[in-house]
């Protein structure tokens, strides 16, 4: 039986938390027993029924790096594995961790219940000492409900029929990010949020404690920004909670003060080292985390970074791989992401339907890559789904708001879930409900009440139109004057873009346009076509050329980053094979000098320099 061993060479590397990260952690994935119960008939592990076939966690059944591969409807899916436990000191404890299962997950150790969690994007965790016995097997089941056809919950992209139709895509069941153990003291920080004021030119650091109860404790704090020691202090814990700004020097000038500051050429990060103390001066506990120096937010008709207008030049990305679904093959695979967005001169990207695995904000930190982050939709407007999605809002929130790449909260797309928007008073209020929710929880960032049209609480208005004719883009947006017009009369997809009650002088992002397909495949489309790389590049360096030139906007995010199932308007293709040379995209989206020798060229010519 195979026991589990804490700790490798560099226990930090591809940890599946990293706002909170102590060294004594092993990954559960790997093969696990599984099977289909595709009605949801079995009620406990002892009438499961096992495949002959294992799978391969975290990939979803759906997907062929699972082993399973089948694309088929079911209701429930059945995990097992069994292992011997760690080793352990007196007082330790073993915590089970799942980073996200889609959509109730049900979690026995042994015979016993341990956890329940709902929700398919949030993580959860349970406590599974009282389980352990020196050197006896432990076997963990998980029960996975997903009803392939409730619309009633959120959940994005998954498509309700049987095969991906249109935007929609292949469906995600069960368990799909990393599965993790955790040894910890009994005594320990269970939460540490940390985020910056430029105004107060300070940090603010928030820890909570769990577990015993451990009079006298103290938490020592290190912030470091290189080699430098920025402040290294001790506070007193005072019942389960230490909560402390900590105030930097200020140089009190813009060129040192830049020179902290994070952004996506300089993506300067802070690491934070807390160690909890007990009263005899012994260290209980240690974990590490990160923050930075930046600030976002609207004023007038500009998007800020750090006080500065700054142009949004995103991409869209859905998060899917050919082989792997909305799983990454591995770590590298979401640096690499993050990389191709630079390397086509992106600065931003919008993460369309999908709540990202934190590892995918690690890298948008360490990297420089700002990203607005949605939540995934439900279909129907329900007592039901309100409360689904708010909860597990709040619950995205709680796990996100700490990393510095994050610019913006976008909790519906496209009116999805509220139908009847511009008719029905009550679905009116559940997105002015939302947006204020986001802002109670979140005050420190922009957000897009409902991205695409129809807005009716926002900070930014974000404005969906996949009109082919460059002409007629520039005439749309080009001058302030076109303001009323635009608002009153024109209607990208036959759409309202603001409702009666929405201001209208706020930022304007071109939040969804493009997607122009390549090539002549029966079985993919876009919202345009062109049947060559020449002719793509060409009308991609166009429609870029004219939307940059838009005064009207903030910024722009074109559909999209990769190509995703039936859905070719890719600027890669769905392996991440670039259809054009980086360096022709890169210019193209940032924009060169010379466009009439670059036009001419076509895809294959040098890339021009930067504007």
């Amino acid at each position: 039986m195979e026991r589990i061993e804490i700790g490798a060479a560099d226990p930090r590397r591809g940890y599946p938390r990293p706002l909170l990260q102590r060294d004594g952690w092993a990954s559960l994935n790997g093969p696990w027993s599984f099977a289909l119960d595709r009605e949801g008939t079995w009620t406990r592990p002892a009438e499961v029924v096992w495949d002959e076939r294992p799978i391969e966690v975290p990939f979803a059944p759906e997907t062929p790096a699972s082993g399973i591969h089948d694309v088929g409807f079911y209701s429930v899916c059945w995990y097992q594995r069994r292992f011997v436990p760690p080793s352990m000191r007196e007082g330790e404890r073993l915590i089970l961790h799942f980073g996200a299962v889609d959509y109730d997950a049900t979690v026995w150790v042994d015979d016993a219940v341990v956890a329940r969690h709902l929700g398919g994007y949030t993580p959860f965790e349970v406590d599974i000492t009282s389980s352990i016995a020196e050197g006896r097997a432990l076997t963990i089941t998980v029960r996975a409900h997903d009803d392939p056809h409730d619309l009633a919950k959120p959940r994005g992209k998954q498509d309700w029929q049987l095969a991906p139709h249109s935007i929609w895509y292949g469906r995600t069941t069960g368990v799909w990010q990393t599965v993790w153990i955790e040894l910890v003291p009994a005594t320990r920080v269970i939460l540490l949020r940390c985020e910056a004021s430029l105004e107060r030119w300070e940090i603010d650091i928030e820890a909570e404690l769990g577990g015993v109860t451990l009079p006298g404790a103290q938490l020592a704090v290190t912030l470091q920004y290189g080699d430098a020691i920025l402040a290294a202090d001790i506070y007193a814990v005072v019942g389960s909670t230490a909560n402390r700004a900590i105030r930097l020097s200020d140089p009190g000038i813009d060129d040192s003060r830049n020179e902290l500051l994070w952004n996506p050429a300089h993506p300067r990060l802070i690491s934070i080292d807390v160690k909890l103390i007990d009263g005899g001066g012994n260290v209980i506990d240690e974990v590490h985390s990160y923050t930075a120096l930046r600030a976002v937010h609207v004023e007038g008709d500009r998007f800020l970074l750090n006080g500065r207008p700054f142009f949004l030049r995103m991409v869209l990305v859905q998060g899917y791989w050919p082989e792997t679904g909305l799983t990454p093959p591995d770590d590298a695979a979401l640096r690499t992401d993050v990389e191709l967005a630079k390397a086509m001169g992106f600065n931003a990207v919008r993460k369309h339907q999908k709540i990202e695995d934190p590892r995918y904000l690690y890298w948008a930190d360490v990297l420089g890559l700002l990203v607005w982050e949605e939540m995934p939709s439900a279909y129907r407007f329900t007592k039901r789904s309100v409360e689904r999605l708010t909860e597990e809002w709040i619950n995205v929130i709680a796990r996100d708001r700490c990393h510095p790449c994050i610019v913006a909260w976008v909790p519906i797309n496209e009116s999805w879930g509220v139908p009847n928007l511009p008719r029905s008073p009550t679905e009116r209020d559940y997105v002015r409900a939302l947006y204020h929710l986001t802002k109670t929880l979140d005050p420190s960032r922009p957000v897009i009440g409902n991205d695409g049209w129809e807005s009716v609480a926002t900070d930014i208005v974000g404005i969906h139109d996949y009109d082919d004719d460059p002409s007629r883009i520039a005439r749309r947006y080009h001058a302030d004057e076109v303001l009323p017009r635009l608002f009153q009369r024109e209607r990208p997809a036959g759409r309202l873009l603001v409702l009666e009650g929405q201001r209208s002088d706020l930022p304007l992002v071109l939040s969804e346009f493009g997607g122009i397909a390549l090539g002549q495949n029966g079985d993919t489309w876009g919202y345009s076509r062109c049947e060559t790389p020449d002719e793509f590049g060409v009308r991609y360096a166009q429609l870029l050329q004219v939307v940059r030139s838009l005064g009207l906007i903030c910024g722009f995010c074109y559909t999209q980053f990769a190509d995703t199932y039936q859905e070719a308007n890719g600027l890669l293709y769905a392996d991440r094979t670039p259809k054009l040379p980086l360096a022709f995209i890169s210019a193209a989206t940032r924009g060169p000098r010379s466009w009439p020798l670059f036009l001419q060229q076509g895809a294959d010519a040098a890339s021009p320099a930067e504007e």
